[in-house]
């Protein structure tokens, strides 16, 4: 019988990482604080009523170029080399992988991110990640970005949701995730989805993986109140259905919760069988 696939869906900056992912060597790079970096990110989408995210792409691109460091593929994923994770993350995918597959449930691990693809794809956990879904440069023929490619702002995210669904990795696609596929034929119903996300911005994500049967997680560091108090608003206004600090060991709350789906969605699926009388 063909086994349920269950995805594992991932926000990155304060859900996997404790800090945004330009703080680990770029900002350092062209010789700015984070505070000053961000501070003069948001200056530019204030000022110009802009997009957050194309606001600190250009950021990104303008102080690099004052810095005469020349922004190649190659460069973000050096940068990507020294992303901070937080505990448990590196084992995190292998641990949950065996699990899914001693119960009959094939496993898959996704991102879904605000920031920057060719960033995390310099990771140590990139090769985890069927896909990564986040924003991109367009490169010129010497391959040095140029300017913005994809921008991912927190509603723009929401159409990553369904592409996984149906199967669609190409970023671009507006045909196909477009079409019109009868539920128990996509790939990944959203009642097999688990989606972490740490804020505010994951909102639109969250909403829609729990209206469609699925397990939106808000995930916090638990050295922060502040965060914690924002994963238990979320919980309260009913957009996400669990949460969990920042830790993803063998014996972490975030574990037995991914076990408890998994274990929902192949007995589910068994039922399902049955009922079809197979």
């Amino acid at each position: 019988m063909k086994r349920p696939i269950v995805a594992l869906i991932y926000d990155f900056d304060g859900t996997l990482s404790p800090g945004n992912m330009q703080e680990f060597g770029f900002i350092q790079a062209v010789g700015k604080t984070k505070e000053e970096f961000w501070a003069s990110s948001n200056c530019i989408a204030v000022g110009q009523d802009a997009s957050n995210v194309l606001s600190y792409m250009k950021l990104m691109f303008d102080e690099a170029k004052k810095a005469g460091i020349k922004l190649r593929r190659s460069s973000f994923k050096e940068f990507g080399k020294h992303i901070e994770l937080f505990p448990g993350v590196k084992e995190w995918f292998g641990l949950v992988n065996r699990y899914g597959a001693a119960h009959g449930v094939k496993v898959e691990h996704y991102i879904n991110s605000s920031g920057l693809k060719e960033i995390i794809e310099g990771s140590e956990i990139a090769k985890e990640f069927r896909h990564i879904y986040a924003g991109t440069f367009i490169y010129n023929e010497a391959g040095e970005a140029e300017w913005p490619g994809i921008a991912v702002d927190h509603t723009a995210k929401t159409q990553f949701l369904f592409k996984i669904s149906k199967g669609i990795t190409s970023q671009h696609d507006s045909t196909m995730v477009n079409s019109s596929i009868a539920d128990d034929k996509k790939r990944i119903p959203f009642s097999h989805m688990i989606y972490f996300g740490d804020g505010e911005t994951d909102i639109p994500c969250m909403k829609i993986v729990g209206m469609f049967g699925g397990n939106p997680i808000a995930v916090y560091n638990p050295d922060s109140a502040k965060k914690r108090a924002v994963a238990e608003k979320l919980k309260r206004q009913g957009r996400v259905k669990f949460i969990t600090p920042t830790k993803y060991t063998e014996d972490s709350r975030t574990f037995k919760l991914v076990k408890a789906i998994i274990d929902k969605v192949k007995a589910e699926d068994d039922l399902r069988i049955l009922a079809s009388g197979k």
